[in-house]
Formats: structure tokens, sequence, C-alpha cells
């Protein structure tokens, strides 16, 4: 059978069909600190005495220069009772530190950020959640998800000079779009997957989140192995061979790619390189979780030696961890980067979400990022580009989007036999009792059961993939609000409709309408917990993303969808909605109806998905579970 379905299996010791709901246990958590902090507040609300996982990580990659740490101290003591592993602000973005020095292959691991698959370049079924699916996984409860389809990707052939793994990810997104990979997770086998490091494989799993896809994962062999020998943790290695048991196989011959780039504002918008070269830079960004490891950065280093970075353009370096910037530095490969001219920041997201680096308006700003969402990068009016770190480097030092294959000699990194391995920055807990609480950790908001009867206002009407960066945006006056619910509800919709919060305030909540694939991108639960407090009730979209929909579901908010799209023309912001006995029809499995608009609606949820609706959320649905 295929990889995932022999995980799935050794875990549950059958394969679900296709569609069905399953309940997995969970072995491996992760956070980062923008949504750790209400996964903890949510597990804390459960009074269990310590998680239940087998190993917990709490990372800090997003806001690491937070004024007065107080939410940094609350992880650190909340990670410190409970049993979780503390990595600290500076130590590396989570999941270039997973990949590193906890992900296994065979284990599943879920984490509250979408980008979590990058576990599945060494074989882990990795997969973003909410946070209050995680919370759930520390109180020992399974993850319930749909049995994906499950798509084969062979590949053969091998890359040619100047083309990446970051290559393959935007060929797969311009052929399958972002809606692609919706109920899907993506194996990939093939003669030509062992002609790829680890760290190249992470790049397109990592990035896999851009398909819609439930995640992505790689066999794991003798390339596997020898990227864990030289983390120092060869016992954790488990074979893991595909037997090609798909439902689709799409073939890519990596020797016939070239490089590509996605222009805005959406990762699937790609071009080839040779088609758009010529346009001005005025800065490029060499990191995130996609392209900060110590390949990526090797390689940077290696081309910008003897070369200077053009001086109309600012290059900036956001290393993947602390162990990639310590195994540069021993290799001599750190020194090149500096004299080259560019700006080497710390280990952690920084401009990949907004907080700082944010380019001059209406200015090519070339990144190795995974998203190019439309003010994504801290500024509205940003013409932000995805590519790999070839074609990053080849602008910096021409100042122009430039083929790297014009450069010539193409300088080969091999991976080192050993890392500079140092785990002096992970925090192992001591189950010290007190927890450090900052005013600017809330308490938690609950949602209140569902009303039988949904009558109120068309709040906002969107279009097509809206992300959750529309519905509330990142950046440095937003993520530290992240754990006060009352005071980041004022941004929902913000950079769309800055008036959107007083609007649901005035009206006591109402509708959302949404067109196709509501909610992509982002994990960040905060997304549906925001407006919940609002007192938003319902969605009505043409389609969902897959975590947003479960992140709604979470906190008690119907997803709704239209029977007939052409309903959603029917529909304006202002307009009055009437949907009566939502209770009983959802029990009974029946379609809704605006009465007051004649319009049908459908909606796709389990049994088990509908009584957390009913009870207002999923915290409520647990707490009453373990009260009986």
């Amino acid at each position: 059978m295929s990889i995932v379905k022999d995980i799935i299996k050794r875990h549950l010791s059958e394969v679900p069909q296709v569609g069905t709901e399953i309940a997995i246990p969970i072995d491996q958590t992760l956070t980062q600190d923008a949504t750790g902090t209400m996964a903890y507040l949510q597990f804390e609300a459960l009074n269990i005495p310590k998680v239940k996982t087998k190993l917990s990580v709490s990372y800090v990659d997003h806001n690491i220069s937070e004024s007065g740490k107080q939410n940094v101290e609350f992880l650190k003591s909340f990670a410190n009772k409970y049993g979780i592993l503390f990595s600290e602000p500076g130590n590396g973005i989570c999941h270039q530190v997973h990949l590193e020095r906890f992900a296994k292959p065979g284990l599943i691991l879920i984490g509250s950020d979408s980008h979590t698959p990058t576990a599945g370049g060494i074989g882990s079924l990795a997969i973003g959640v909410g946070g209050l699916d995680i919370a759930a996984a520390l109180a020992g409860y399974p993850f319930y998800f749909r049995m994906p389809k499950i798509v084969g990707i062979k590949l053969t052939g091998k890359l040619r000079d100047w083309v990446s793994a970051k290559d393959v990810i935007l060929h797969l997104l311009k052929i399958l779009t972002v809606k692609g990979g919706f109920g899907k997770i993506f194996e990939y086998f093939g003669d030509g997957v062992k002609t790829l490091s680890v760290p190249e494989r992470a790049t397109i799993t990592n990035m896999g989140a851009e398909l819609g896809a439930t995640t992505s994962i790689f066999p794991s062999d003798l390339v596997t192995k020898e990227f864990l020998e030289s983390q120092g943790r060869v016992e954790d290695f488990a074979l893991l061979k595909s037997d090609e048991d798909y439902e689709e196989v799409i073939e890519i011959d990596l020797s016939m790619l070239e490089p590509l780039i996605a222009v805005p504002s959406m990762p699937d918008n790609v071009k080839k390189v040779s088609e758009i070269e010529g346009n001005d830079v005025k800065q490029v960004i060499i990191g995130s979780c996609t392209n900060s490891s110590y390949k990526d950065l090797a390689l940077v280093a290696k081309m910008l030696k003897n070369n200077k970075i053009n001086r109309n353009v600012a290059l900036y370096i956001n290393p993947g961890s602390k162990q990639v910037i310590k195994t540069l530095e021993r290799e001599g490969l750190l020194n090149d980067i500096k004299l080259s001219g560019a700006k080497i920041c710390e280990a952690a997201c920084l401009g990949c979400i907004g907080m700082g680096q944010n380019p001059k308006p209406d200015t090519i700003t070339l990144r190795t990022f995974n998203r190019n969402f439309k003010a994504r990068s801290g500024t509205k009016e940003d013409l932000n580009y995805l590519c790999s770190p070839e074609v990053a480097v080849a602008a910096a030092i021409t100042g122009k989007i430039s083929d790297p294959r014009r450069l010539g000699y193409y300088p080969k990194i091999d991976l080192p036999d050993k890392f500079e391995v140092g785990d002096s920055y992970i925090i192992k807990p001591t189950g010290r009792p007190d927890i450090k609480r900052g005013k600017m950790i809330a308490p938690l908001p609950l949602n209140d059961s569902l009303n039988e009867n949904l009558i109120g206002k068309v709040l906002i009407k969107t279009g097509d993939d809206i992300t959750t960066d529309d519905i509330l945006p990142a950046g440095p006056k937003i993520i530290p609000l992240r754990s006060h619910i009352p005071r980041i509800s004022e941004y929902v919709f913000h950079n769309m409709d800055n008036g959107f919060a007083e609007r649901a305030k005035a009206n006591k909540g109402g509708f959302i309408v949404g067109g196709e694939n509501y909610g992509q991108g982002s994990s960040r639960e905060h997304a549906a917990l925001a407006p919940m407090y609002l007192g938003i009730k319902a969605v009505i979209a043409k389609s969902f993303a897959r975590i947003h929909k479960a992140n709604l579901i979470n906190f008690g908010i119907v997803p709704l969808e239209f029977v007939d799209k052409k309903d959603y023309d029917k529909l304006k912001e202002g307009d009055i909605l009437d949907i009566r006995d939502t209770i009983r029809l959802l029990k009974r499995n029946k379609k809704m109806t605006i009465n007051n608009k004649s319009i049908q609606l459908k909606y796709d949820l389990s049994n088990r998905e509908k009584e957390i609706i009913i009870a207002g959320g999923k915290l409520n649905y647990i707490k009453a579970h373990l009260k009986k």
C-alpha cells in the first residue's frame, strides 16, 4: 500500500475508505507563538494535569522581538508545568527545527501552523490544524479528519543546474492551482526521489500547503537515514517504501523543469523566469520555513562569493535555525554572505508574516517564501514574487529579475556528514506549577450553543480565494494581540473593510458571504475565533478551504454552501437573512433555506461535527463529554 495508508493502518489497524471521517491518535504536536497561546489556554480549560502526547514542542519564531516578553514568558512557564519542550526565541523556525531535531518517519504530527507538512520531507504524516485541535490532542483525544484521496506524484529524471526543489512545487501549483489539493494527500515516489535531499523534499512538502492539500509526504530511504545520521539521531530512522497504491498519479520529469517564479499576488500565478526577466528589483529576502536550510544558504554563500549585491537592492538572509547558522560558520560560508553586503537576520519568520522587512510600495520584492497574498508582506501596495534561492540571488546580484542559468557555473552543495547540533535553546520541562500571565493574556472566550433560528445582516460579501490574512491580518501591530481576542477582533477584515468590526458589534453579529475557497492559507484559528467573538453564527460560501472550515466548526460557526452557486449573486452586503430550524435540520441532515431569499444551502458535516456546532464549539463539546 501507499506510505500514507501504511502509517494510518499502523495507527488504526485499518485503512478507511476515501471520504469517511477517521479519528487518528497523535504522536507529536508543535505550536508557534502566534497560535500557541490560545491553544494552551484551551488545553488549560480542560483541567488535565499533563499532556498525553509522546512529544510536544512550543516554538517562538513569529514575534521574537515582543515588547515585555509577556507571551514568551507565558508559553515558557506553561510548557514547564504541563510537560512540553520549549524552543526559545532565536533558536529557529518551528518547521526547520522540528525537521532537524524531532520529526520521525512513520509518526503522525499535527501543528498549529499550516506549513506543518514540512516534516513530510522526512516521512512524517504531518498535518496543519487549528489550535483547538492541538488542545484536544494534548488532552489525549484523536484528531478527526476525512480520509483524503492519495495522489501519487511520480518523479523521474534529475533536476538540471540552476533548477531547484522550489521549482518542483511551483510547477505543481501552476498545473493544479491553490484549490487543486483539496481533499488530497500528495505522496512522492519514483526514481527521481533519491536525487533529492531531505531539505529539498521538505521545501516541496512545505509549500504543498498552498495547493490546499491535507499534507504531502516523501518516502524514508537511505537519503533520510544519512540526514538523521548527520543530526546524531540515526536511531529514529525507519524505512518507508511505497507500493504505489494511488487513486491518481501525476508524473513530473525533473530534467524538463526550468526556473519558475510566482508573480503577484497568488502562489499559483506561476511563470517561467525567462519570460519575465528584466524587471527592476528593490528587495530580496532568502529564508522562511520553505527555503532556509543549510543547503539553501550554502548555495547562497557560494553564489555570493566574489560577488557584491547590486547597490539598488536590499538583500536579507533569514536562516532557519541556530544549527544552520553555526554549521555555515564552521564551513566558512557565513563570512562569504557577510562580505557580499547582505543583511543576516535572526533565525525566525520575520518578513514572511510581515514582521518587519516590509517592501516599499509598488516596488518588486523577490522572496523565497511560500505565500505572496496581497499585503501579507506588511505593505498594502506590494509586488511580492516567490522564487527559489537561485533566482533570488541572481536578482540580488543583477538588480533585475534574471534567469540564474545566465550566471554560468553552478555550485554543487553537499550536506555535511555532521551538523553543528546543539539543543541548549530547547528547554526541557521541570513541572514547576506557576504560570506567568501578563495583561495581554486575556480570559478565553467561549461561544453560546447554536440558536434554532439564525436571523441577521450580511455584514460583508467577499470574492473568491479569500485568505486568512484577509480575514485577520498578521504583522507587528496585530500578532501581539493574538492572546487577547477582544482586542484582536477589532482587526477582522481590517485590510479589506476596516468598518467590519464596528458593524458586527452594532448589529450584534450576522453573516459572512464568501466565494470559492473561502479561508485559504494560514491555519490561524483567530480567523474563526475573532468572528465568533463578534457574533458571527454562519458563513455562507461557494466552498471552503480545509483548515478554515475545521476552525469554523471548532468555534461553533456553521459553514454553509450554496446549493446553486449562482445564488451567490443574489446576496449583497446589508441584506437581512432568515434561516429557521437550524438544529432540527442539522440533526435530520436536511438542507437549509434562506427563507426570505428562497436560496437553498447545504453543508458537508459528520454527525460529530454537527454536535460540535450545536454545542457552540469543540471546547464546549469536549467539556460536556468529560463531565459524562
